[in-house]
């Protein structure tokens, strides 16, 4: 079975509806739909490396941005699959070579070659730029091959990416099942600009799109820059219906499965001084879509095609449920939980855990009710993984309140069910992290 993973950055999970992402939206029929998925945490490079390494980011010590991922991590995700006699290709942005934050000695190849020791095992095709925010803008840009060659490119970020990945699929011709993450760098803003780029134009159409509730009243940039968002969602739309026409053009589409989701979501600046790094839905709801014809011969999925899941599952899951479709063994040291068991069962997890960093050393649960979320002293997280010691400093009533604009964690009315939420809490971070924790 062929396996995609079209992987988006900063995009929110309720950009996908009719007017943002029409070919999304009218791809239920032969898709499952999450409406519950959250991230494991809301950083760039953490959640990737949670995803190549099927383990929390304080276990794969990238919890947070600028520190390589191991390179001799024997269970990435990659060779694992190398292993299972997959072919394992790359395209995007990477965000895992470069060792300019953390412990490690300093190594900096945001604009450079990444060395083939620290792509995680991927072993067929590569085309990537460690940070294709430096390396790109709107207009085009470059990345460097499997042999470090600059490969440059001019036009629209996204629909360059998609070419490269969609010339990759149209010349695939061998015997072994193939791996494909695709790594797009919209609709995070452009660091380089300070703004979110669209095609020229292309934000014309959201100029009167009403906001998200969860943004109104608050301070922000949402209002200068939600539209360009929206834009930049729309054209990846675009480029994921190119991506599944060209696999059914191809003839591989009832022996392939294409995942879309991205690593976090985006609050445009309301919650803290820039667009993620929280325990809001915003920042941590995720758009979520499984479809291909390769849906079909997996039991568990197929009862839930053209239907909506609403489990909770974690973006850490991706590992596992990709390696369970591939026929892969599962690394006993693995954290993520394949969703195909889940969807068996007709159950997620019973709740979500995050982990937050670079604003503050934070941790966090969601539960189907509730958002409670606590965070160490005078810490933004950046110079120590873990705490034993955590504050509470948000509570939100996510049934009364899901636009979360009331922050309960002072409301004696909420007494017990904090206690009940911190003894979840605290059992996590014993479980996952290895720490007994104290929240005060």
């Amino acid at each position: 079975m062929n396996v995609i993973l079209y992987f988006s950055d900063q995009q929110r999970y309720d950009t996908i509806n009719e007017t943002v992402t029409p070919n999304i939206d009218a791809m239920l029929d032969d898709s499952i739909f999450f409406d519950n998925a959250f991230t494991c945490q809301p950083v760039c490079g953490p959640a990737r490396a949670c995803i190549q390494t099927g383990v929390y980011a304080t276990q794969n010590r990238c919890y947070i941005n600028g520190i390589s991922m191991d390179k001799d991590n024997d269970n990435t995700i990659a060779k694992v699959l190398n292993r299972q006699g997959y072919n394992t290709s790359y395209i995007g942005k990477w965000h895992l070579a470069s060792d300019t934050m953390g412990f490690k000695p300093r190594f900096n190849v945001q604009k450079s070659a990444i060395p083939q020791e620290l792509r995680g095992g991927y072993n067929d095709y590569w085309l990537a730029a460690d940070c294709l925010e430096f390396t790109s803008d709107v207009h085009g840009g470059y990345m460097f091959d499997k042999d470090n060659n600059k490969v440059a490119f001019e036009g629209i970020r996204s629909d360059c990416i998609n070419d490269f990945a969609i010339d990759y699929i149209d010349k695939y011709n061998q015997d072994k099942p193939f791996f494909l993450m695709i790594s797009q760098l919209e609709p995070h803003h452009q660091n380089t600009a300070n703004t979110f780029q669209c095609a020229e134009g292309e934000d014309k159409q959201f100029e009167n799109v009403p906001y998200p509730a969860d943004l109104v009243g608050l301070k922000g940039n949402y209002k200068a820059e939600y539209a360009r968002y929206l834009a930049c969602c729309k054209r990846l739309d675009k480029n994921f219906a190119d991506i599944i026409q060209k696999v059914k053009d191809k003839g591989i589409w009832d022996d392939t499965i294409i995942i879309y989701t991205s690593d976090h979501g985006c609050h445009f600046k309301t919650r803290n001084l820039e667009y993620k790094r929280s325990a809001h839905d915003a920042s941590t709801h995720l758009p979520f879509v499984m479809t291909g014809g390769g849906l079909a011969k997996i039991t568990a999925a197929k009862k839930f095609i053209g239907k909506r899941f609403d489990g909770f599952i974690s973006l850490l899951d991706l590992t596992a449920t990709i390696l369970e479709i591939s026929g892969a063994k599962i690394p006993e040291e693995y954290q993520s939980q394949s969703i195909l068991p889940m969807l068996e069962a007709e159950k997620g997890r019973d709740h979500i855990f995050l982990q937050i960093s670079e604003s503050q050393l934070g941790r966090a649960i969601i539960t189907d009710k509730y958002t409670y979320s606590v965070k160490k002293p005078f810490s933004f997280g950046l110079r120590k993984a873990t705490s034993k010691i955590y504050k509470e400093d948000l509570l939100y009533d996510n049934t009364v309140d899901p636009a979360q604009h009331r922050n309960l964690i002072k409301d004696k009315n909420y007494k017990e069910i904090k206690n009940e939420l911190k003894a979840i809490l605290l059992e996590d971070i014993e479980k996952i992290e290895n720490v007994k924790a104290k929240i005060i």
